[in-house]
């Protein structure tokens, strides 16, 4: 079950684990993964689930929510996303399922965004609560098993219970997906020189917020849709669905092709700016100054780095 405060999570144990099969791979885009083994009881909800993932911006995590439903509640119960203490109620205290599906939704995406895409640190801070993201972030900034159980030890301990929340949750949602692809190719070098030759045709180009083809001129992501696009990848429109469904990748991983995301340019989403990472510290991108070349490691654009993604194909 859903835990947010140390109160609530007194009662519950829910399900999660990841260190015994830390191969499978999941990422802030489970594209890769369909759903497998979920009951009737979920599936007849499934215009539900496509309904508010796209209206909260999470289409690309819509099998992860799904399986995380079915370890919740297996649709056995009206509050389908076990989503009542994310507002505050007792548990099972909604009884519309397209509400608790709404709630649900929208607490998944608060706490995938301050998981910053982790999708197994979602996963685990939908059990634990958002202390996890706290105590992970902490201590290194990403999830591990390790962390997991220390996390449940730790606040077991503190509060004199036996157990504290389920450490194994992931792996109990992980048995709701399978891999249908190794994950997708990256961009190849081929791929990635029609991409940059297409961006530098529109060099010294004024940006224009909304622009998304060379008729209308380009914004941030205008630029990488269509300049991707041309090369044979279809991206989304918006930089934050952008990295919504791009691979994250740490800065030593990071290559020429992938793509840079920066927040806090402007009040908004989390994700606000996005260029074409082209290695060395430097990036090409539409920003108020025009299109042009921009480094990452100074000033402006180094204050607003958020991360870096990897493009799928």
């Amino acid at each position: 079950m859903l835990l947010l405060c140390l109160i609530i999570v007194a009662v519950m144990a829910g399900s999660g684990d990841d260190g015994e099969q830390e191969s499978t791979n999941l990422d802030a885009n489970d594209s890769a993964y369909s759903s497998t083994g979920l009951a009737p009881e979920i599936e007849r909800f499934r215009p539900l689930f496509e309904k508010y993932a796209q209206k909260y911006g999470m289409t690309a995590q819509l099998n992860v929510i799904m399986a995380l439903s079915m370890q919740e509640s297996g649709g056995r119960v009206l509050d389908v996303m076990q989503s009542s203490e994310s507002i505050g109620l007792p548990p099972n205290s909604i009884l519309d399922p397209e509400r608790s599906i709404d709630v649900g939704i929208q607490h998944f995406k608060n706490v995938f965004q301050k998981a910053h895409g982790d999708i197994k640190l979602t996963l685990q801070s939908y059990n634990y609560g958002g202390g996890f993201i706290d105590y992970v972030l902490a201590r290194g900034g990403a999830y591990t098993k390790e962390l997991a159980l220390s996390f449940s030890s730790y606040e077991a301990s503190k509060l004199g219970w036996q157990s504290y929340g389920d450490p194994s949750y992931v792996d109990h949602v992980m048995r709701y997906l399978k891999a249908t692809s190794s994950g997708g190719s990256t961009v190849a070098s081929g791929d990635f020189k029609k991409v940059l030759d297409e961006a530098l045709k529109y060099q010294g180009n004024p940006y224009v917020w909304g622009g998304a083809n060379p008729a209308s001129g380009f914004d941030c992501s205008g630029l990488t849709s269509w300049c991707y696009r041309m090369a044979g990848v279809q991206l989304p429109r918006t930089a934050q669905e952008q990295f919504n469904t791009a691979k994250r990748v740490s800065e030593t991983e990071a290559r020429a092709g992938d793509l840079v995301f920066f927040s806090g340019t402007y009040a908004g989403k989390l994700i606000t700016h996005v260029g074409i990472y082209l290695g060395g510290g430097k990036m090409y991108n539409s920003n108020d100054s025009g299109i042009e070349y921009s480094s990452i490691t100074t000033g402006y654009w180094k204050a607003h780095f958020y991360s870096y993604g990897r493009v799928l194909n």
